[in-house]
């Protein structure tokens, strides 16, 4: 049996220790003989059997990643598509994918770039991949307005030309020395979807289903479930004219079955019992249990902490800022003081997780970067009363909560503990909050707060429903805390589509999101660029970025300044950290914790999974760059 990794009464409250507790699971693996065939007639020992992130696809034949409320996380994005740039996690650098070379500067100011495209690409219906497509992509986009991604797109590229069959010409329409990041992946993925010419030029974009699609990385699409439980993906036959094949290799397993079980506890069972090989979020006392019940499975660390704590997005409450209330920065830092922060983590995932007040996630290089250097700032930083709402103790007294709960592996020392906890958070003061709240025209009836026009201020959290388990345990533990303060609210959770669809579109007051909180590197231009003024739409209209509707001129101002400098200009630092401190000073979003991966694997079946110790790639199973970590997994059996 593993060492617990929190309480038992924890373990138990989940309600999953009884339910594994029975003959079915022995804790023992399961031999691979002894499943031969997967329910969907795949060999097992050929079948890669990987969980999908946002659980049940509700329009599982609509594969256009254009249209609104559409999701291609159930193996298309990770499998089957490429993006001319991707990302090497492990050097934290880009590589090229479907270009052959990272773009070249054709002139001193950084709008004319040639990107020079991989020869010998192919299709999954074995036509030739060329500039052809991507100047139909750009044609495409340009020419369909009513594609979301079309305003942002043509707001940054002015044109793409074909320079021959293996080079296009990328004029933008301001200076880009980043036009990598532009148009290929740092964090998740991206937006600008090369699609194959000679198949949606027959279509209308905006209406085309793309199914079944026509691929161009090493897996083409094979079967599905009518309900959207699971997605099979085969090994292309000409598996040497794609992007993997030229750059790792032949990817070992015939088969990946994206597959979902439904509720964490299914997920968890079905990992115990052999049926699962990747897990691709599920809580710590889920980890603790499955561990116990199947040796064969791991966690990014073997011990504490298990989780990867460097995930490139962090969680938190995010506002449409262009509704009232939450167009007032009152409001929301009132709202902000009125969380109990250590309640909080304890609540979300028994308190293992990186506190962060600063729109960043807490990853190791960027605490070295920003939050460490900043943490000065943060205690000298107060609102337009004079008062100060940073608490740089935030993690030491937690630390010892979590330790007088037996909770092993906590250190005593307190930079030790902001260093695994986070440098701080903001304070706990229902009084203040009130205080700001009053001032901003709410009243209080007997508890109960009122909005300035005398209606009762009631809030409605948009959460994810069965996916990204800390956002959806983050918005109950927030809900609680503003309940006791007076301010009822309640958790909507909803399925992928719809909640995202919502949040593009503004059809929301307050989400638990974390797509615009991302960074991976020092250069913060990735996710940073997004809060613009100029991405805002009008609620209805579909947003590429700034979902909150955010307008704030200095921090945009900011925002073209950075815009502007290449990655490695010795001013990235210096612009990261001014916008950084606006975001704190406007509070769009109250920023949280940065994510606590518990992504566990299985060795049963397939082995050479990155972790702490293999570390050639990280854990991130849903970004566009698992293609590479597929095809360098090994069957067990070797």
């Amino acid at each position: 049996m593993t060492t617990s990794l929190f309480p038992r009464r924890t373990i138990m409250a989940l309600g999953l220790a009884v339910a594994m507790g029975g003959t079915m699971l022995s804790g023992t693996a399961l031999p691979a003989w002894a499943q031969q065939m997967t329910d969907v007639g795949t060999p097992r020992a050929e079948t890669l059997v990987v969980d999908m992130l946002n659980a049940r696809v509700g329009n599982p034949t609509n594969m256009n990643m254009y249209q609104q409320g559409v999701t291609i996380n159930h193996g298309y994005h990770q499998l089957a598509g490429a993006l001319l740039y991707d990302i090497d996690t492990a050097k934290g650098a880009q590589i090229p994918d479907l270009a052959s070379a990272m773009p070249e500067a054709l002139n001193a100011d950084f709008t004319k770039f040639k990107v020079a495209l991989r020869e010998g690409l192919t299709w999954s219906d074995g036509q030739p991949f060329s500039a052809d497509d991507v100047v139909f992509t750009d044609q495409m986009l340009r020419n369909t307005p009513a594609l979301a991604y079309s305003a942002a797109y043509t707001a940054q590229i002015a044109s793409v030309t074909k320079v021959d069959a293996n080079t296009v010409e990328i004029t933008t329409t301001k200076p880009t020395p980043r036009l990598a990041i532009v148009l290929g992946s740092v964090i998740y993925g991206n937006p600008f979807h090369i699609v194959p010419k000679h198949i949606w030029e027959k279509e209308d974009p905006a209406t085309f289903t793309n199914f079944p699609p026509v691929t161009i990385s090493a897996y083409k699409y094979k079967d599905h479930d009518p309900n959207g439980t699971w997605f099979l993906w085969e090994k292309r036959e000409d598996w040497q004219n794609t992007d993997i094949g030229q750059i790792v290799g032949e990817p070992a397993a015939k088969y990946v079955l994206f597959r979902s079980y439904g509720t964490e506890e299914r997920r968890v069972l079905a990992m115990a019992a052999n049926d699962i090989d990747i897990l691709t979020d599920i809580s710590p006392e889920s980890l603790d249990i499955l561990r116990g019940q199947n040796p064969k499975v791991r966690a990014w660390f073997n011990d504490f902490p298990y989780a990867n704590l460097d995930d490139p997005c962090e969680r938190g409450i995010h506002f449409n800022t262009s509704k009232a209330p939450y167009d007032d920065a009152k409001t929301r830092w009132a709202l902000a003081l009125a969380i109990n922060a250590e309640q909080a983590s304890i609540a979300t995932f028994s308190g293992m997780m990186r506190a962060s007040p600063l729109a960043i996630p807490p990853t190791t290089v960027l605490m070295d970067t920003y939050h460490q250097p900043m943490a000065q700032w943060l205690g000298e930083f107060a609102l337009e009363d004079g008062y100060k709402p940073f608490d740089p103790d935030y993690a030491v007294r937690l630390g010892e909560r979590l330790r007088s709960e037996g909770v092993a592996g906590i250190p005593e020392d307190p930079e030790a503990l902001r260093e695994l906890l986070g440098v701080g958070w903001w304070k706990h003061d229902p009084e203040q909050a009130t205080k700001l709240l009053t001032e901003a025209g709410f009243t209080n009836n007997g508890g109960q707060w009122l909005k300035p026009d005398g209606t009762p201020f009631t809030i409605n959290i948009l959460a994810p429903a069965d996916f990204e388990v800390q956002s959806q345990r983050l918005a109950f533990a927030v809900a609680n805390e503003w309940t006791q303060f007076g301010i009822p609210a309640q958790v909507q959770q909803m399925q992928a589509g719809a909640f995202f669809t919502a949040e593009n579109t503004g059809d929301y007051e307050v989400g638990s999101y974390w797509g615009s909180s991302c960074a991976i590197t020092p250069d913060l231009f990735v996710r940073m660029e997004s809060w613009h003024k100029d991405y805002v739409r009008d609620n209805g209209t579909p947003a590429s970025s700034n979902q909150g509707r955010y307008v704030d001129d200095e921090l945009s101002a900011l925002i073209d300044q950075l815009r502007a400098v290449p990655a490695d200009d010795p001013k990235i630092v210096p612009l990261g950290t001014d916008i950084l401190k606006e975001l704190v000073e406007g509070l769009p979003v109250i920023e949280m914790f940065g994510t606590s991966k518990f992504v566990p694997v299985n060795e049963t079946y397939w082995t050479n999974y990155p972790s702490a110790d293999n570390y050639y790639e990280g854990p991130w199973w849903w970004w566009s760059n698992f293609k590479f970590i597929a095809a360098k997994l090994k069957p067990a059996a070797e």
